[in-house]
């Protein structure tokens, strides 16, 4: 992946097409991002807050190279509602802080050793079916939102309805539309979808009406017990490989070298300060989010500039209860037909690793690699039981390192 062979970027000089793109980018994490708060007790305008001052600085840190938007993590999900429930919030938050410090501690190892060992306990052969992984894993969550599962009120014809035409639009757009309408398809499948959802009366309004204009984040901060953070720390380790998994997966989209320049010690170390920094305010860890890596494989929107537009309207939304209500409001059904899209966009970029990198996908050696990597990741498996579990991308990614390092080299 050399920086020569870089794909063009769509025209994203002028402000407001920057500006533009990066609120379609923030609608594209919306759902997850507010999602992860949702789940585990934390608040969701506190998350926006985090997500945004996270993503500001990995760009401080890797000096804005990179393509890539921070936000709530879904692998701490299950700690964090059992850390909640033994230690309670800010116990917790405390432990989310040392999680983040972990980060940091591999960072420098990387740093010191290189990164020459990564090309050899991570070559194409893992690499493409954990991309794959990544976003195939997730296709349930998209499905379920399209039909309709994850909304109460809305039945199964108007989801299906509202998803198809929510992704309909999105792949006009995507593949016919020029100028400017062919940098937002995202965001104009979700205006459509929008106004089809209020059409048919599923939109519900009272939050939005009830909402204040501006409101303060309930930032909560942390307190440190070190039962809580030695629950805490070691579950850091395996989102750390799946993060070597994402940097791959957004080089794959922009044919750049991210483990190499800026380099894995300083893309770990931007998110290990933006999760210790997210775990001050009171936010849930942040990690890249592979939704908006398939927002910018399918817009071609490689600018970095984009990022730190979304960072800035993430932080300005979690003071504005209003527009956040809003943006709360959007039908799942919409943000499902078009995450159908983006999840596979992601397993195509890994499909293309593969091919690219030529391996003999038939010997025997790269046959087990690659069939268990998909089917542990995609089907899953978990190891462990109780608050800490390896499964989903985290278990593929390690079983795969594993093998290929266990399995003698595939013969041509």
């Amino acid at each position: 992946m050399s920086d020569s062979a870089a794909p063009e970027e769509a025209p994203t000089d002028s402000v407001p097409r920057t500006v533009l793109i990066g609120a379609q980018m923030l609608f594209v994490a919306f759902g997850a991002l507010v999602l992860v708060p949702l789940l585990t007790g934390l608040d969701p305008n506190v998350a926006l807050f985090t997500a945004g001052v996270g993503t500001l600085i990995f760009h401080l840190v890797t000096g804005r190279c990179i393509p890539v938007f921070l936000a709530s993590s879904f692998a701490f999900i299950a700690p964090i509602q059992g850390s909640v429930s033994n230690f309670g919030i800010p116990a917790t938050l405390g432990g989310l802080m040392a999680a983040g410090l972990v980060y940091v501690a591999i960072s420098q190892f990387v740093r010191v050793k290189g990164t020459v060992w990564l090309h050899r306990l991570l070559p194409p052969v893992v690499v493409g079916p954990v991309i794959m992984v990544i976003g195939l894993a997730l296709a349930p969550v998209a499905v379920d939102m399209a039909i309709g599962e994850t909304s109460d009120h809305i039945a199964y014809g108007q989801a299906l309805t509202l998803s198809m035409v929510s992704l309909l639009v999105t792949l006009v757009l995507a593949v016919f539309a020029r100028g400017l309408l062919r940098l937002v398809p995202i965001l104009g499948g979700i205006a459509v979808g929008y106004l089809l959802a209020l059409a048919m009366g599923v939109v519900e309004l009272s939050p939005i009406h009830q909402a204040a204009w501006l409101a303060l984040p309930s930032f909560t901060p942390p307190s440190f017990h070190w039962a809580a953070i030695l629950f805490m720390v070691p579950v850091a380790i395996a989102p750390a490989v799946e993060h070597i998994g994402d940097m791959v997966a957004i080089g794959s989209v922009t044919r750049r070298n991210y483990l190499d320049s800026p380099g894995l010690h300083r893309t770990l170390l931007g998110d290990g300060l933006a999760t210790s920094t997210a775990a001050l305010f009171g936010g849930p860890p942040n990690t890249t989010y592979s939704e908006v890596t398939g927002a910018v494989t399918l817009t071609r929107a490689f600018n970095p500039r984009i990022m730190l537009v979304t960072a800035c309207l993430a932080i300005v939304l979690a003071f504005v209860a209003k527009l956040g209500a809003v943006l709360q409001s959007i039908p799942g059904p919409v943000m499902g037909g078009i995450m159908t899209l983006l999840f596979g966009s992601i397993a195509v970029v890994g499909m293309n690793t593969l091919v690219r990198a030529g391996n003999p996908l038939t010997a025997p050696r790269n046959l087990v690699v690659v069939s268990l990597i998909l089917v542990f990741g995609i089907g899953g498996m978990q190891v462990g039981n109780g608050q800490f579990t390896l499964q989903g991308v985290s278990l593929a990614a390690l079983v795969g390192i594993i093998l290929n390092a266990l399995l003698p080299p595939a013969k041509e």
